[in-house]
């Protein structure tokens, strides 16, 4: 099986957002996924991207992605936010994410950011350990939030 890595183009797009679905799945929310094709398209390969993706293929076609932004620390300054990093589901367990992950941690590590970080899934034990086995720290006490767009509207209206 030989599997590349490489920088995805407007060409992709229908595969990220294939996959972008599959772990949708994965994690329990198949409804969750309102982004489409353009908006993709518009937000990562247009004049100012707001995203990387890198994309893993094998002779099949894509069989995986990783998909990330730059943010910024007031603790550490530049840093890479890795949003989603997915594997086709018969894919999984043959080294695909690793290399996805690898991959990433380069582009980190050339652009010159000071962390890599990222949110997975309580449950996801399987990923858990791999990030763990990598020398990321799981951070058990600091909690994700966010707001919704209708939430957003909402307290926004409440507090004019």
């Amino acid at each position: 099986m030989n599997i590349q890595v490489r920088k995805a183009t407007r060409e992709d797009v229908s595969h990220i957002l294939g996959l972008i679905v599959e772990l949708a799945v994965f994690e329990k929310e198949p409804d969750a996924v309102k982004i489409s094709e353009k908006d993709l398209e518009d937000a990562g390969f247009g004049e100012n991207p707001m995203y990387t993706c890198f994309v893993a293929e094998d002779e099949s076609g894509i069989v995986g992605m990783a998909l990330i932004y730059f943010r910024f620390s007031t603790w550490v300054g530049k840093t890479v936010h890795l949003e989603d990093l997915v594997v086709k589901e018969k894919m999984r367990g043959k080294g695909v994410g690793n290399l996805l992950y690898k991959e990433v941690m380069k582009y980190a590590l050339t652009e010159g950011v000071k962390r890599v970080n990222w949110v997975v899934l309580g449950w996801n034990k399987g990923a858990i350990k791999f990030y763990e086995r990598t020398g990321a720290t799981v951070m058990d006490e600091w909690w994700q939030v966010e707001m919704d767009e209708e939430g957003i509207r909402n307290f926004v209206n409440e507090n004019q």
